[in-house]
């Protein structure tokens, strides 16, 4: 581990990961922005546009990070966890999409209080995901590894608080939507709202990891 701190890095994958964590939270708020006005039909191209424009940036850095590790000689963290880091938090930008896209194409109706709930969740969850990743490229600072691993123990409570709005959600869902269809549409909207906190939660996950190993 120390002689491993002596050799020469290659920043650009911490740069990299900022970026793409920026285009997270930029998809993250294009969605809030989406539910938040979903009565004005007038605005939802533009929201959608938006959240379209920032996963397919998100991709394009993802694209960039998978070349960069089979051309760079030595990686600032190890070659699989630079690959599972940047292509987990791409699920995050992707779950997001797919999401406002059912809102559209269930042609639904009206934006519930869960709906709202499980979206901010989802904003922040994106939010401390971009802070921790942000400190990474700082990882051998003990302050710094103390500071992420805490803005993963918080990411872990967003998520529980997902689960916890989705499980409720769901069974007020089936005990008083008499409408089929209505039902089946909520259910895949707020599956689609959880798994983004889930996505978030396993980012986390592999940033522990990362801190444990390499701090």
């Amino acid at each position: 581990m120390f002689f491993s701190k002596l050799l020469p890095k290659n920043d650009v994958f911490f740069k990299l990961f900022d970026q793409h964590a920026e285009f997270i939270v930029k998809t993250a708020q294009g969605l809030k922005d989406l539910v938040d006005h979903f009565g004005d039909e007038s605005t939802r191209d533009h929201h959608i546009s938006n959240i379209n424009m920032a996963e397919h940036a998100a991709d394009r850095v993802t694209k960039e990070v998978n070349r960069l590790i089979h051309k760079t000689f030595i990686t600032p963290i190890d070659r699989e966890q630079i690959h599972a880091l940047i292509n987990m938090m791409d699920d995050i930008a992707d779950a997001i999409q797919d999401t406002a896209e059912v809102l559209i194409l269930y042609n639904v109706t009206q934006i519930n209080a869960d709906i709202v709930s499980l979206t901010d969740l989802s904003l922040k969850a994106s939010e401390r995901v971009r802070y921790a990743v942000s400190l990474l490229s700082d990882i051998g600072k003990e302050s710094i590894a103390t500071g992420i691993l805490k803005t993963c123990e918080e990411i872990d409570i967003l998520e529980s608080d997902s689960d916890r709005i989705m499980r409720s959600a769901m069974s007020d869902l089936f005990h008083n939507h008499q409408d089929a269809k209505e039902l089946i549409k909520l259910k895949a909207i707020y599956e689609l709202l959880e798994t983004i906190t889930d996505k978030c939660e396993d980012v986390a996950n592999i940033i522990e990891g990362i801190v444990l190993e390499n701090s």
